[in-house]
């Protein structure tokens, strides 16, 4: 009887576990090219203009960045989907995130491993969704 109840328990638990991540996970929303603007405008001031501090600030606002694990390489690929290529944009995010991982330099990290993901095809696609803001004037 007590093996029943504490497999109860243990399913009870992994189910509330699953609930509370996919509610976590449901409330990320893809970033328009506005609301990346407004973003890295506070991040600027906030952090009196350093190019790096400033990227890690900015990726942390829109829920693509947190200083356990890095880069969200799903949520990048998210944004970028309509290019049809989100694997390999996930496994290029995930390796640049990987080569470049140093918990004791967060800011250097977020900005290295941007660095070494947007040196190729993705820089482009980067470039082409900041612009986005430009057309919607």
């Amino acid at each position: 009887m007590n093996y029943l109840r504490l497999e109860i328990i243990c399913w009870s638990c992994l189910l509330i576990a699953m609930a509370v991540s996919t509610e976590a996970a449901s409330v990320w929303k893809l970033p328009t090219a506005q609301m990346v603007y407004e973003d890295l405008e506070k991040c600027r001031q906030e952090s009196l203009e350093e190019d790096a501090h400033t990227l890690r600030c900015l990726v942390k606002k829109l829920g693509l960045w947190t200083d356990e694990s890095g880069y969200n390489a799903r949520r990048i690929a998210k944004i970028f989907a309509g290019h049809n290529q989100m694997e390999e944009l996930m496994l290029v995010v995930e390796h640049c995130n990987r080569m470049e991982q140093d918990t004791s330099h967060l800011d250097d990290w977020a900005f290295l491993a941007y660095r070494c993901a947007t040196s190729g095809q993705f820089g482009h696609w980067v470039k082409d969704f900041m612009s986005q803001k430009e057309v919607e004037r």
